[in-house]
């Protein structure tokens, strides 16, 4: 059986955006859903997402974020096409164009149009045991460097426009050297806490093309109490509330 040959509907937040994708290998989680959330984007504006795999990342900014022109960009035929699938689903079919790309072909980051943000999940371990499923292997372990995807992110990107980057907490040092490198600073750093007095596991990063000046660390986001999910997580995983600051 193909890693395609069986799909699963689901529904992100709190059932507003409709999300069918692979039972097996990929599967989206909290990381697209907050990197989403993180997005400071108004109506109007085109937003582009690399690696958008089924599209969660883009549903749920679209979601919250009405009027956008998305462009996404996904290497792998199957799920691009499960991608513009979900947009046509989402009522998103004139507003989300789909190319099959790869982040290293900055011949294609260079044919984009203008766009005022970018965003991206990248695969983001460079080493280690790789998973047996070649589609969830492609979306964990790198072929594309870091640097590789915020040049490729910020190149169509206009000037002060924001590029965010959703990563292991283990990665922060080679993502900010990435971002430097690629002309985007000013970087504000998200962390998100599995609970209160824990250390982050995940890190959100977002810079400005153009920009200089420090980076700076907010408060981030407490995923769980004793309750369950932190009233501030479900704003923002069930409401479709936009990642404070």
């Amino acid at each position: 059986m193909s890693e395609f040959a069986a799909l699963t509907e689901d529904r992100l937040l709190g059932g507003r955006v409709l999300l069918r994708q692979p039972l097996r290998g990929l599967r989206a989680g909290l990381d697209a859903v907050l990197l989403a959330a993180a997005v400071p984007a108004l109506a109007g504006q085109r937003v582009l997402e690399a690696g958008c795999g089924s599209g969660a990342g883009f549903l749920c900014l679209a979601a919250r974020v009405p009027g956008l022109a998305i462009l996404a960009v996904e290497r792998d035929a199957g799920l691009a096409a499960l991608a513009r699938s979900n947009a046509a689903a989402n009522g998103l079919a004139g507003r989300v164009e789909v190319i099959e790309g790869d982040v290293r072909d900055m011949a294609l980051a260079r044919r984009l149009p203008a766009c005022d943000h970018a965003f991206a999940n990248p695969p983001f371990w460079p080493g280690g045991t790789a998973p047996s499923e070649a589609i969830r292997r492609a979306a964990t372990h790198e072929e594309a460097s870091l640097a590789d995807w915020a040049r490729f992110l910020a190149a169509p990107l206009v000037r002060r426009g924001s590029l965010g980057l959703i990563l292991p907490a283990a990665r922060l040092d080679a993502a900010m050297a990435a971002l430097t490198a690629a002309g985007c600073g000013g970087t504000r750093l998200i962390p998100f806490w599995p609970r209160a007095g824990q250390q982050a596991k995940r890190v959100l990063l977002q810079a400005r093309r153009g920009r200089r000046g420090p980076a700076r660390i907010d408060p981030g986001l407490v995923l769980h109490d004793a309750a369950g999910f932190t009233a501030a997580a479900e704003a923002i995983l069930r409401d479709g509330a936009a990642l404070p600051g």
